[in-house]
């Protein structure tokens, strides 16, 4: 799972589940792997864990973290590396795997299309800016389910815009309200979806009065995208909150302040029966208290520019937040 598939929604991530179950057949997950389990050691005193990442980058480092918290406090753990959500979610339903790093309003709404129809996120939104109604929707739906919601910290990933320096300079831009008062025309580096999705261009334009000239199929965050801002090609690029590598082009976020995005903040989600007990949750809750949205871009520039390995990175952050014993 890219950030793409995160961001093109839930009401897609259903669809593809029908197709992606069909086509694997009962062993989907087996079929389905990339990278295979990892072993993050730990001494299985308190038995064994195995920790579900998605194949982007800051899921593997996520998974990383948690799988090292937990061997540390006598789990024997390892990763296992699953295409996407429509895999390793009934996955984690089955107890195959029994934890997984999620996303507060993008798992919810996955779950609500699963749970009520594919148009219930569009119709029912469970989802909202607000992080606390939004894990509450999402445990009203992850129970049913037996899994069990662990607490969001202050760590999110969700859509963000960016804008070159020069241009936020130019038109004293810090805000979208800003770019939105300014009347200018911006075409958007994005997903070609984004003309269409609710977060992306119509959102810009109702939310804040963006005049959206154009979207320029480049991809989510892409270094193609990023270019052609930089380039002055286009005016306003697609990509997340925990991008590391704005700086390099020349860019910088402009503030959501009207909060238009979701809650996707970062939070476990445990198969309720395996892992569901209280030390678990007191062992993530310690990485869930600390890790904050710079964190995660610095760990993800780590890996992504500095080619550090996901265990390594991961390691490196717990012990200089001193959360492994020595």
């Amino acid at each position: 799972m890219s950030k793409t598939s995160r961001i093109a929604g839930a009401v897609l991530g259903v669809l593809a589940l029908t197709g992606s179950l069909a086509a694997c057949g009962g062993d989907s997950l087996e079929k389905e792997k990339s990278g295979g389990s990892a072993s993050a050691g730990g001494s299985g005193k308190k038995g064994t864990l195995v920790v579900g990442a998605a194949a982007f980058t800051e899921s593997k480092v996520l998974a990383e973290l948690y799988a090292q918290l937990l061997a540390d406090a006598g789990y024997r753990t390892s990763i296992t590396t699953v295409k996407n959500r429509e895999l390793y979610e009934p996955s984690l339903e089955k107890g195959e795997i029994d934890v997984v790093p999620e996303y507060a309003a993008t798992v919810a709404e996955f779950l609500n299309a699963k749970v009520n129809g594919p148009k219930a996120p569009e119709e029912k939104p469970v989802a909202s800016s607000d992080v606390t109604a939004t894990v509450a929707g999402l445990t009203q739906l992850a129970e049913p389910l037996g899994l069990k919601v662990l607490p969001a910290g202050e760590a999110v990933d969700q859509n963000a815009f960016a804008v070159s320096k020069e241009f936020a300079g130019k038109n004293k831009l810090k805000t979208l309200s800003d770019l939105g008062a300014s009347k200018l025309k911006v075409k958007i580096a994005a997903g070609d979806e984004c003309e269409v999705r609710p977060f992306c261009a119509p959102g810009l334009k109702k939310t804040y009065g963006i005049d959206v000239s154009g979207i320029d199929p480049k991809g989510v965050g892409t270094p193609q995208a990023k270019q052609a801002v930089k380039d002055g090609v286009d005016q306003l690029v697609l990509t997340t909150t925990t991008d590391a590598t704005l700086e390099s082009f020349g860019l910088v976020l402009l503030e959501d302040d009207k909060k238009l995005q979701n809650a996707d903040n970062v939070l476990p989600l445990v198969n309720a029966r395996d892992a569901g007990d209280k030390e678990i949750a007191d062992v993530l809750g310690k990485l869930t208290q600390v890790l904050t949205t710079e964190d995660l871009a610095e760990l993800n520039r780590k890996v992504d520019a500095e080619r550090a390995k996901p265990e390594d990175a991961a390691k490196a952050y717990l012990e200089s937040k001193g959360l492994l014993k020595k």
